[in-house]
């Protein structure tokens, strides 16, 4: 009897250090870009991306843990920052709000604004958020944090709709607002999963935009909404568990404020049947069911297209950076091919690659308690520093004097990280270590 028990507890333990990934060790993350004087001027104000992300020892080299933890607990101590709620009534009737952090800590030279985009169905209530915010704050930034419609309790759905997975008029309507407040501010977007591709398609898109906007950091996006939904319907990897939990948040609040959205002049107009919605498995069933009608799209396929910052990523001009990790069980590696080729194909663009982080996890440190700020958390505030110094470098004023690069006395943190470009003539599009 006691071999067998001992054979069950081998058998056990076999599994967990195989889902814990325990054998495996800290990893610097992968730089991909071909502008070697925008990557110098990021690794100048946060050299610490240039070293190896070291996750919690006992669970962060898995990324499953490292995204259900972020999920169910959030950030170790949890800090609440005060704010302000701002409120705008929409042209369509709906109500969004957004929350605005002043600076706390030292004050900078530039009055700069850092955008936020939470991810699907997330506010500025959200523990992750909080923490990044007042480790922003302490920094001498100024946050301001949108608040998908629908997703807050406290505030009313009162038009025909929530947020969607394309539709940035709200972020936009924020910058709006934002602007008027802070004319002269420096804005930098930052966006997490659904908020990444958001912000993404925002400066993609054929439109009016602040000349104020010097940089986006994208954070755990999927890109490709169609490709997204291909994996995560297949249970490889548990993806179609993950899909069931967005699934049934993403309902939840559809059915939370029913009395609006599904009331009967809008059944009948959208063509919506109730049973269908609530009854829905996957997000496709629900967004055939609900998004792709009331966002007045002939089928899933054509509001996920529309959806995708994939399709606008060519037409981004702004200097962006963008941070994925290759066990996000949410967003898997199959979906960075298109990412990669964007950063080393176009100036002032840059790809953080790391190996273990999972979705919007990123702990690290500890045995078996994270610290309190995250890898994430330092690695966001530090890519705002870097935008703002490579944006003021790069200003026309100082062109002629500084030649967007970095000066000889100050040290070359290039040759210590691993840099990868695409060589244009390459034809099977391999990659390379920038020549140092």
């Amino acid at each position: 009897m006691s071999t067998v028990l001992l054979a069950v507890i081998a058998v056990i333990l076999c599994i967990l250090f195989r889902i814990l990934n325990v054998n495996s060790q800290p990893h610097k993350p992968l730089i991909y870009g071909r502008d070697k004087n925008f990557i110098e001027n990021i690794l100048f104000i946060a050299p610490f991306l240039s070293e190896p992300y070291i996750p919690t020892r006992l669970w962060g080299f898995s990324g499953h843990v490292q995204t259900i933890l972020h999920s169910l607990i959030g950030r170790v101590r949890c800090p609440w920052p005060i704010g302000a709620r701002i409120m705008l009534v929409l042209p369509d009737r709906s109500t969004l709000t957004y929350d605005l952090y002043e600076p706390v800590g030292a004050e900078h030279e530039d009055d700069v604004t850092v955008a936020i985009c939470p991810g699907i169905g997330n506010t500025s209530e959200s523990v992750y958020i909080r923490t990044y915010v007042h480790y922003s704050q302490r920094h001498g930034y100024r946050c301001a944090v949108l608040n998908h419609i629908g997703a807050l309790n406290s505030v009313p759905v009162t038009g025909a709709r929530i947020f969607s997975y394309g539709h940035t008029d709200d972020f936009s309507y924020m910058i709006e607002n934002l602007m008027e407040k802070y004319p002269n501010t420096k804005l930098i977007l930052v966006g997490f999963s659904l908020g990444g591709n958001l912000i993404t398609k925002y400066l993609g898109e054929d439109r009016k935009r602040p000349k104020n906007i010097i940089g986006g950091i994208s954070i755990c996006q999927g890109y490709n909404a169609i490709d997204t939904m291909v994996y995560l319907l297949q249970w490889q990897n548990f993806r179609r568990f993950y899909l069931y939990i967005m699934t049934d948040n993403y309902r939840n609040i559809i059915t939370r404020h029913k009395r609006m959205l599904l009331n009967q002049d809008l059944k009948i107009k959208y063509n919506l049947d109730e049973k269908m919605i609530v009854s829905a498995g996957t997000l496709p069933d629900l967004d055939e069911a609900y998004s792709r009608r009331v966002h007045g799209f002939k089928s899933v396929t054509e509001l996920y297209k529309w959806s995708s910052s994939a399709f606008y990523l060519e037409r981004v001009k702004t200097p962006m950076i963008f941070i994925n990790a290759r066990d996000d069980p949410i967003v898997p590696e199959a979906l960075l091919p298109n990412v990669r080729e964007f950063v080393s194909s176009y100036d002032k663009k840059m790809f953080l690659e790391l190996a273990h982080g999972g979705h919007l996890g990123f702990y690290e440190g500890g045995l078996l308690y994270a610290n309190p700020v995250t890898w994430l958390d330092r690695a966001v505030v530090g890519l705002v520093g870097g935008l703002l110094m490579a944006h003021n470098k790069c200003s026309p004023k100082e062109h002629i004097e500084t030649d967007c690069s970095i000066s000889d006395e100050e040290p070359d943190l290039i040759k210590s990280a691993t840099i990868l470009y695409r060589d244009p003539l390459d034809k099977q599009h391999k990659y390379n270590t920038f020549p140092s």
